[in-house]
């Protein structure tokens, strides 16, 4: 359970500040800027602490109890990223018809990387029947949070057929 107890700001500002910034690329000052628009007063650092506590959080709800099946045919890549200023590798899966599988970030390219990448994909979903593997990195990039927004416009969020994606995001913190 995702918990804002203690918090300055009620749930609701503390959400969409970071929903905002994980759906749409904005930078910290810039969801400052909007925030101040709406009679909100928050520094972009605040905002830049709550996207750190809570994305995980919130993607770690979203696995444990809302996260739907994925297929048993994958197809599996790594490409470079820029993180701060440094490249990292993302290795990245999606199943045949598009939906996120999983990913995770490494500073290395390696066989321990890529051995923690999959026991963290298997573990979270079914063993897969086929892996398929392509050099390309044609895989578009996308970070911690970010992909958590992806899959659940995906629809990848269990029974969320009449649900915007806000609303499920939203729900995560529920």
């Amino acid at each position: 359970m995702v918990s804002f107890k203690w918090k300055h700001f009620k749930q609701a500002i503390i959400l969409m500040a970071v929903r905002w910034y994980l759906a749409y690329g904005l930078s910290y000052r810039d969801i400052e800027e909007m925030m101040a628009e709406r009679g909100v007063q928050v520094d972009h650092s605040t905002v830049n602490r709550w996207v750190i506590e809570y994305a995980p959080q919130l993607e770690n709800e979203f696995r444990k109890k809302h996260k739907s099946q994925v297929s048993r045919s994958w197809r599996a890549d790594e490409t470079y990223v820029k993180i701060k200023g440094e490249w990292n590798y993302l290795y990245r899966a999606v199943d045949k018809e598009g939906n996120t599988v999983d990913f995770y970030l490494s500073k290395n390219r390696d066989k321990s990387a890529a051995e923690a990448f999959f026991r963290k994909a298997i573990g979270d979903n079914m063993l897969p029947e086929k892996v398929v593997i392509d050099k390309s990195g044609a895989n578009k990039a996308a970070l911690a949070g970010i992909e958590l927004h992806h899959m659940l416009r995906k629809g990848q969020y269990a029974n969320s057929e009449n649900m915007a994606v806000y609303e499920q995001f939203y729900t995560l913190a529920a």
